[in-house]
């Protein structure tokens, strides 16, 4: 599939499901974008030193309150979390983050707002696409925790009744950033 379309279609996915899917072509564009929408602490954890070390600077500079340490203990204050998805899932509109670092499942399931850096060119069609990337994840640490995250979180009751936000974020805001990719450290 063409990379555009691809793109297109994990927008349309991702927005269905309640996300907010911007694209933020630089780090300044995403960091603005972060800093407009964040009135409370941020959830920042330890990416990747450089890259933390450089988006809490970029935060703090815009009046942020980030939080890099100890995020376990302010966890319940935060307002927001800000995670690097490590690939998506176009047809279903899902981001895929390595999570073994429990600071990385704090900052993307305990505030009331996600926000996610995610470069493009880490977008695979669908789920059997994903495979060689999981293998990937499962050679390089076996006991690895991966987290698929498709739309804010929802629950029902018995009745069907949807809520959004119950366990886990109400929202889910996606920044697409060539700039800013997981891995080693940019």
């Amino acid at each position: 599939m063409h990379e555009a379309t691809r793109l297109n279609r994990f927008k349309m996915a991702a927005e269905v499901t309640g996300a907010q899917v911007v694209t933020a072509v630089t780090t300044d564009a995403a960091l603005d974008y972060i800093s407009e929408r964040l009135a409370g602490a941020l959830l920042l954890p330890n990416i990747a030193a450089a890259r933390t070390h450089r988006l809490a600077d970029g935060l703090r500079e815009r009046g942020c309150s980030v939080i890099d340490r100890a995020l376990r203990k302010h966890a319940a204050e935060a307002e927001a979390g800000l995670t690097c998805a490590d690939f998506a899932i176009a047809e279903t509109g899902t981001l895929v983050l390595e999570s073994t670092a429990e600071d990385v499942r704090l900052a993307s399931t305990l505030p009331p707002k996600h926000f996610v850096i995610f470069s493009p060119q880490a977008l695979v069609d669908d789920a059997l696409d994903a495979v060689p990337l999981l293998r990937r994840f499962q050679q390089r640490t076996p006991a690895s925790y991966l987290a698929y995250i498709t739309g804010p979180s929802r629950t029902a009751d018995i009745e069907r009744v949807l809520t959004i936000g119950v366990h886990g974020p109400k929202e889910l805001h996606i920044l697409l950033c060539d700039e800013l990719t997981c891995g080693e450290d940019s």
